[in-house]
């Protein structure tokens, strides 16, 4: 593409003009973002069906029930459930000091949040939080199916 530099003071019109040839003309620029878009589109959406994958088998193992919510962000709140939940496994139990029947009776309580939102809206939250995350629960974060199987 051609430049014109005669609007630019002539002392610098040349350190322009070396900044201008080291990049890409507006079109190739373009290509080459509209290309890494693509690919970053294509990444995100393979590395979202393998933790929805892990998640539903996750959720299948340990009896999770189904979330409740929009449709549209039961994914996110499934993935959200199972991320923070073998986070708190690890940080209380392999790594801290709770044992198994702590465990146990957690894990009752966090079968009765089905509300999607809830999750979601937990996402960022310490692993070592979710107990008193789920006692702050309220009724409108629990289902209506019968927790105790």
């Amino acid at each position: 593409m051609t430049h014109n530099l005669s609007d630019r003071p002539a002392d610098k019109r040349a350190s322009f003009a070396r900044w201008l040839a080291s990049k890409d003309c507006t079109d190739c620029w373009k290509a080459a973002r509209d290309g890494d878009i693509a690919s970053k589109e294509e990444w995100l959406a393979a590395k979202r069906a393998a933790e929805q994958q892990a998640a539903a088998e996750w959720a299948t193992q340990f009896e999770m029930p189904p979330l409740e919510g929009p449709h549209k962000i039961l994914g996110w709140g499934e993935r959200s459930r199972h991320r923070l939940v073998t986070a708190a496994y690890t940080s209380l139990v392999t790594d801290g000091t709770w044992d198994e029947a702590d465990w146990v009776t957690l894990e009752e309580t966090i079968r009765t949040i089905t509300r999607a939102g809830w999750w979601v809206d937990q996402r960022d939250a310490e692993a070592t939080d979710l107990p008193e995350l789920l006692d702050a629960a309220t009724d409108n974060d629990r289902g209506t199916e019968n927790p105790f199987r």
